[in-house]
């Protein structure tokens, strides 16, 4: 698997929000807004690239009852760092993010790849598929953020798109906004993936037809 191949499927074809459904608490929790958002996606990636290479150069030496344990502490002393970086230089991003930055140690997002991927692959390729991983959360709570900041506020990333004129669509940034233009995005990814998976059958039905005529036509020939 070569390394766009890697990406894409963190981004896209795996997306650990719109298709594996993790990591939904921190999706629908910070994503008022863009900066927020970018801020959370980042110290997610962070976390994801710093444990998914110890947890992959621990994976001979970590006994296999122990295994859990070991993920934790790793995973805990990544998120400590992204923590106290946050507070020392981004502090408002900080206070903004609150809870859900130290609720990075329970990420099923984390977790599941350091269980499902990291403890059983070399540190090259733990190494991209926390990159893949972490752009896909990135990415998905970045849109998230986007839609509902618009929306909600007539801004982005805080500047005014519409002016005083707007009237904002308030349930946006509201819970059950959260859920809604989740539920959307859920649908979309499904569709476009339903369409293309419609439009490589048909494209491989064409071919067999194509080579079912062709060697119909030699053997008459």
């Amino acid at each position: 698997m070569n390394i766009l191949k890697k990406l894409f499927n963190g981004i896209w074809t795996n997306n650990p929000v719109l298709i594996v459904l993790l990591g939904f608490c921190p999706t629908l929790a910070v994503s008022t807004s863009l900066k927020d958002a970018i801020g959370m996606g980042f110290s997610a990636l962070f976390v994801l690239i710093g444990s998914n290479l110890v947890i992959s150069a621990l994976r001979k030496f970590t006994p296999k009852k122990m295994r859990i344990p070991v993920f934790v502490i790793v995973i805990a002393t990544f998120v400590t760092i992204v923590d106290l970086l946050l507070y020392a230089y981004f502090f408002q991003l900080h206070k903004s993010l609150g809870v859900f930055i130290p609720l990075i140690v329970v990420n099923c997002i984390v977790f599941g790849r350091a269980e499902a991927f990291a403890s059983k692959n070399a540190l090259w390729d733990s190494l991209w598929d926390g990159i893949g991983m972490g752009l896909g959360f990135t990415f998905t709570i970045s849109v998230l953020a986007s839609i509902r900041e618009i929306l909600g506020n007539g801004t982005i990333m805080g500047i005014s798109l519409f002016g005083q004129s707007y009237s904002p669509v308030i349930i946006a940034i509201l819970p059950p906004g959260a859920f809604l233009t989740l539920g959307l995005m859920l649908g979309g990814m499904n569709k476009i993936n339903m369409s293309i998976e419609e439009k490589r059958k048909a494209k491989e039905k064409a071919e067999k037809e194509k080579a079912k005529q062709l060697k119909a036509s030699v053997a008459n020939g």
